[in-house]
Protein backbone atom coordinates (compact mmCIF):
# COMPACT_ATOMS: atom_id res chain seq x y z
CA UNK A 1 0.00 0.00 0.00
CA UNK A 2 1.62 3.26 -1.11
CA UNK A 3 2.03 6.50 0.85
CA UNK A 4 0.28 8.37 -1.95
CA UNK A 5 -2.76 6.17 -1.62
CA UNK A 6 -2.83 6.63 2.14
CA UNK A 7 -2.69 10.43 1.83
CA UNK A 8 -5.41 10.48 -0.80
CA UNK A 9 -7.79 8.42 1.29
CA UNK A 10 -10.35 10.69 3.02
CA UNK A 11 -10.57 10.16 6.77
CA UNK A 12 -14.12 9.23 7.73
CA UNK A 13 -15.28 10.29 11.18
CA UNK A 14 -19.03 9.96 11.36
CA UNK A 15 -19.92 10.65 14.99
CA UNK A 16 -19.76 14.44 15.03
CA UNK A 17 -21.06 14.78 11.48
CA UNK A 18 -24.03 12.52 12.25
CA UNK A 19 -25.10 14.86 15.04
CA UNK A 20 -24.51 17.97 12.92
CA UNK A 21 -26.47 16.43 10.06
CA UNK A 22 -29.39 15.58 12.33
CA UNK A 23 -29.48 19.09 13.79
CA UNK A 24 -29.34 20.68 10.33
CA UNK A 25 -32.06 18.38 9.03
CA UNK A 26 -34.35 19.29 11.91
CA UNK A 27 -33.63 23.01 11.51
CA UNK A 28 -34.28 22.80 7.77
CA UNK A 29 -37.57 20.98 8.40
CA UNK A 30 -38.63 23.59 10.96
CA UNK A 31 -37.64 26.36 8.56
CA UNK A 32 -39.71 24.92 5.73
CA UNK A 33 -42.75 24.46 8.00
CA UNK A 34 -42.40 28.08 9.15
CA UNK A 35 -42.12 29.22 5.54
CA UNK A 36 -45.25 27.35 4.47
CA UNK A 37 -47.20 28.93 7.34
CA UNK A 38 -45.85 32.41 6.60
CA UNK A 39 -46.42 32.14 2.85
CA UNK A 40 -49.93 30.70 3.02
CA UNK A 41 -51.33 32.35 6.15
CA UNK A 42 -49.20 35.14 7.61
CA UNK A 43 -48.27 37.18 4.53
CA UNK A 44 -50.95 39.61 3.42
CA UNK A 45 -52.18 39.18 -0.16
CA UNK A 46 -50.89 41.55 -2.83
CA UNK A 47 -53.26 44.51 -3.03
CA UNK A 48 -52.87 44.93 -6.79
CA UNK A 49 -53.87 41.34 -7.59
CA UNK A 50 -57.12 39.42 -7.34
CA UNK A 51 -58.51 35.94 -7.86
CA UNK A 52 -56.15 33.41 -9.39
CA UNK A 53 -53.31 35.93 -9.56
CA UNK A 54 -53.52 36.55 -5.83
CA UNK A 55 -53.42 32.83 -5.08
CA UNK A 56 -50.53 32.23 -7.49
CA UNK A 57 -48.59 35.08 -5.91
CA UNK A 58 -48.10 32.93 -2.79
CA UNK A 59 -45.55 30.87 -4.70
CA UNK A 60 -43.41 34.00 -4.88
CA UNK A 61 -41.94 33.11 -1.48
CA UNK A 62 -40.85 29.66 -2.66
CA UNK A 63 -39.49 31.30 -5.79
CA UNK A 64 -37.43 33.73 -3.72
CA UNK A 65 -36.34 30.96 -1.36
CA UNK A 66 -35.01 28.94 -4.28
CA UNK A 67 -33.16 32.06 -5.43
CA UNK A 68 -31.50 32.44 -2.03
CA UNK A 69 -30.65 28.74 -1.91
CA UNK A 70 -29.06 28.85 -5.36
CA UNK A 71 -27.10 32.00 -4.53
CA UNK A 72 -25.79 30.46 -1.28
CA UNK A 73 -24.84 27.28 -3.13
CA UNK A 74 -22.95 29.01 -5.93
CA UNK A 75 -21.17 31.29 -3.45
CA UNK A 76 -19.99 28.24 -1.50
CA UNK A 77 -18.89 26.57 -4.74
CA UNK A 78 -16.84 29.68 -5.53
CA UNK A 79 -15.15 29.55 -2.12
CA UNK A 80 -14.59 25.81 -2.41
CA UNK A 81 -12.95 26.23 -5.82
CA UNK A 82 -10.59 28.94 -4.61
CA UNK A 83 -9.58 27.02 -1.50
CA UNK A 84 -9.00 23.82 -3.48
CA UNK A 85 -6.74 25.58 -5.98
CA UNK A 86 -4.72 26.96 -3.05
CA UNK A 87 -4.58 23.86 -0.83
CA UNK A 88 -5.18 20.98 -3.30
CA UNK A 89 -7.31 19.33 -0.61
CA UNK A 90 -9.90 17.12 -2.29
CA UNK A 91 -12.46 17.80 0.41
CA UNK A 92 -12.85 21.31 -0.98
CA UNK A 93 -13.54 19.92 -4.44
CA UNK A 94 -16.23 17.77 -2.86
CA UNK A 95 -17.69 20.90 -1.27
CA UNK A 96 -17.72 22.58 -4.68
CA UNK A 97 -19.37 19.64 -6.40
CA UNK A 98 -21.99 19.19 -3.68
CA UNK A 99 -22.79 22.92 -3.71
CA UNK A 100 -23.16 23.03 -7.49
CA UNK A 101 -25.49 20.03 -7.45
CA UNK A 102 -27.73 21.55 -4.77
CA UNK A 103 -27.53 24.99 -6.38
CA UNK A 104 -28.61 23.55 -9.71
CA UNK A 105 -31.63 21.95 -8.06
CA UNK A 106 -32.51 25.29 -6.46
CA UNK A 107 -32.07 26.99 -9.84
CA UNK A 108 -34.49 24.52 -11.42
CA UNK A 109 -36.90 25.24 -8.56
CA UNK A 110 -36.57 28.95 -9.29
CA UNK A 111 -37.45 28.38 -12.93
CA UNK A 112 -40.41 26.11 -12.25
CA UNK A 113 -41.96 28.31 -9.54
CA UNK A 114 -41.40 31.35 -11.73
CA UNK A 115 -43.26 29.66 -14.57
CA UNK A 116 -46.20 28.82 -12.28
CA UNK A 117 -46.31 32.42 -11.09
CA UNK A 118 -45.98 33.78 -14.65
CA UNK A 119 -48.96 31.94 -16.12
CA UNK A 120 -51.73 33.94 -14.39
CA UNK A 121 -49.62 37.10 -14.29
CA UNK A 122 -48.20 37.22 -17.84
CA UNK A 123 -50.65 34.73 -19.40
CA UNK A 124 -47.77 32.45 -20.39
CA UNK A 125 -45.48 30.03 -18.62
CA UNK A 126 -42.40 31.23 -20.45
CA UNK A 127 -41.12 34.22 -22.36
CA UNK A 128 -37.57 34.95 -23.45
CA UNK A 129 -37.33 37.88 -21.10
CA UNK A 130 -33.71 38.94 -20.28
CA UNK A 131 -33.99 37.64 -16.69
CA UNK A 132 -35.40 34.28 -17.76
CA UNK A 133 -32.83 33.96 -20.53
CA UNK A 134 -29.86 34.66 -18.25
CA UNK A 135 -31.20 32.23 -15.61
CA UNK A 136 -31.39 29.55 -18.30
CA UNK A 137 -27.82 30.29 -19.40
CA UNK A 138 -26.59 30.05 -15.80
CA UNK A 139 -28.33 26.72 -15.27
CA UNK A 140 -26.90 25.29 -18.50
CA UNK A 141 -23.40 26.42 -17.50
CA UNK A 142 -23.62 24.59 -14.16
CA UNK A 143 -25.21 21.50 -15.71
CA UNK A 144 -22.26 21.45 -18.13
CA UNK A 145 -19.91 21.58 -15.11
CA UNK A 146 -21.45 18.37 -13.78
CA UNK A 147 -21.35 16.65 -17.17
CA UNK A 148 -17.79 17.64 -18.10
CA UNK A 149 -16.16 16.74 -14.77
CA UNK A 150 -17.73 13.28 -14.84
CA UNK A 151 -15.87 12.61 -18.08
CA UNK A 152 -12.44 12.98 -16.43
CA UNK A 153 -11.01 9.84 -14.79
CA UNK A 154 -8.05 11.18 -12.84
CA UNK A 155 -9.30 12.42 -9.47
CA UNK A 156 -6.98 15.42 -9.09
CA UNK A 157 -7.31 16.43 -12.74
CA UNK A 158 -11.08 16.34 -12.33
CA UNK A 159 -10.88 18.47 -9.19
CA UNK A 160 -8.57 21.01 -10.82
CA UNK A 161 -10.75 21.27 -13.92
CA UNK A 162 -13.92 21.53 -11.83
CA UNK A 163 -12.49 24.29 -9.63
CA UNK A 164 -11.31 26.40 -12.56
CA UNK A 165 -14.60 25.88 -14.38
CA UNK A 166 -16.64 26.79 -11.28
CA UNK A 167 -14.68 30.05 -10.95
CA UNK A 168 -15.65 31.13 -14.45
CA UNK A 169 -19.20 29.75 -14.10
CA UNK A 170 -19.81 32.08 -11.16
CA UNK A 171 -19.38 35.07 -13.51
CA UNK A 172 -22.85 34.28 -14.86
CA UNK A 173 -24.43 35.02 -11.45
CA UNK A 174 -23.92 38.83 -11.53
CA UNK A 175 -25.11 38.83 -15.15
CA UNK A 176 -28.33 37.12 -14.08
CA UNK A 177 -28.84 39.42 -11.08
CA UNK A 178 -28.37 42.66 -13.02
CA UNK A 179 -30.23 41.58 -16.16
CA UNK A 180 -33.53 42.97 -14.82
CA UNK A 181 -31.78 46.28 -14.13
CA UNK A 182 -29.76 46.59 -17.33
CA UNK A 183 -32.39 45.60 -19.91
CA UNK A 184 -35.99 46.34 -20.71
CA UNK A 185 -37.83 43.55 -18.95
CA UNK A 186 -41.23 42.57 -17.61
CA UNK A 187 -39.60 40.77 -14.68
CA UNK A 188 -40.08 42.73 -11.44
CA UNK A 189 -37.12 44.12 -9.51
CA UNK A 190 -37.84 43.09 -5.93
CA UNK A 191 -34.78 44.63 -4.28
CA UNK A 192 -32.66 47.63 -5.12
CA UNK A 193 -35.13 49.93 -6.84
CA UNK A 194 -36.96 49.93 -10.11
CA UNK A 195 -35.58 49.65 -13.59
CA UNK A 196 -36.69 52.81 -15.40
CA UNK A 197 -36.72 50.89 -18.68
CA UNK A 198 -38.49 47.87 -17.24
CA UNK A 199 -42.17 47.09 -17.42
CA UNK A 200 -42.30 45.05 -14.22
CA UNK A 201 -42.95 46.73 -10.89
CA UNK A 202 -43.07 45.13 -7.49
CA UNK A 203 -43.37 46.50 -3.98
CA UNK A 204 -43.60 44.42 -0.83
CA UNK A 205 -45.27 45.33 2.45
CA UNK A 206 -44.01 44.48 5.96
CA UNK A 207 -45.57 41.02 6.21
CA UNK A 208 -44.35 40.11 2.72
CA UNK A 209 -40.84 41.32 3.50
CA UNK A 210 -40.79 39.30 6.71
CA UNK A 211 -41.95 36.21 4.84
CA UNK A 212 -39.19 36.70 2.27
CA UNK A 213 -36.71 36.81 5.17
CA UNK A 214 -38.15 33.53 6.50
CA UNK A 215 -37.76 32.07 3.00
CA UNK A 216 -34.11 33.13 2.92
CA UNK A 217 -33.37 31.47 6.29
CA UNK A 218 -35.35 28.33 5.48
CA UNK A 219 -33.71 27.73 2.11
CA UNK A 220 -30.22 28.49 3.39
CA UNK A 221 -30.78 25.85 6.08
CA UNK A 222 -32.12 23.45 3.47
CA UNK A 223 -29.12 24.09 1.24
CA UNK A 224 -26.73 23.50 4.15
CA UNK A 225 -28.41 20.21 5.09
CA UNK A 226 -28.44 18.91 1.50
CA UNK A 227 -24.93 20.11 0.72
CA UNK A 228 -23.35 18.49 3.79
CA UNK A 229 -25.25 15.24 3.17
CA UNK A 230 -24.01 15.16 -0.43
CA UNK A 231 -20.47 16.13 0.63
CA UNK A 232 -20.36 13.21 3.06
CA UNK A 233 -21.64 10.89 0.35
CA UNK A 234 -18.91 12.06 -2.03
CA UNK A 235 -16.25 11.39 0.65
CA UNK A 236 -17.55 7.84 1.02
CA UNK A 237 -17.57 7.36 -2.75
CA UNK A 238 -13.94 8.45 -2.99
CA UNK A 239 -12.97 6.14 -0.15
CA UNK A 240 -14.71 3.18 -1.79
CA UNK A 241 -12.96 3.98 -5.09
CA UNK A 242 -9.55 4.11 -3.39
CA UNK A 243 -10.17 0.81 -1.60
CA UNK A 244 -11.28 -0.76 -4.88
CA UNK A 245 -8.04 0.38 -6.55
CA UNK A 246 -5.98 -1.05 -3.68
CA UNK A 247 -7.61 -4.46 -4.07
CA UNK A 248 -7.02 -4.66 -7.82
Amino acid sequence: MSTTTLSARPAIRTGGWDVAQLVLNLLALAGMVALMWAALIYARPASNLSGVEQAAQRIFYIHMGCNFGALAAFLVSLVGSIVYLITRELDWDRVTQASVEVGTLCGIGTTLTGAIWAKPTWNTYWTWDPRLTTVTITLLIYVAYLLFRNGIDNRHTRARFGSIYALFAFLSIPMTYFSARWFRTIHPVVFGGENAEGQGGFAIGPSMGQTVFVAMIAFCLLFSALMIARWRQLRLQDRVEILREELT
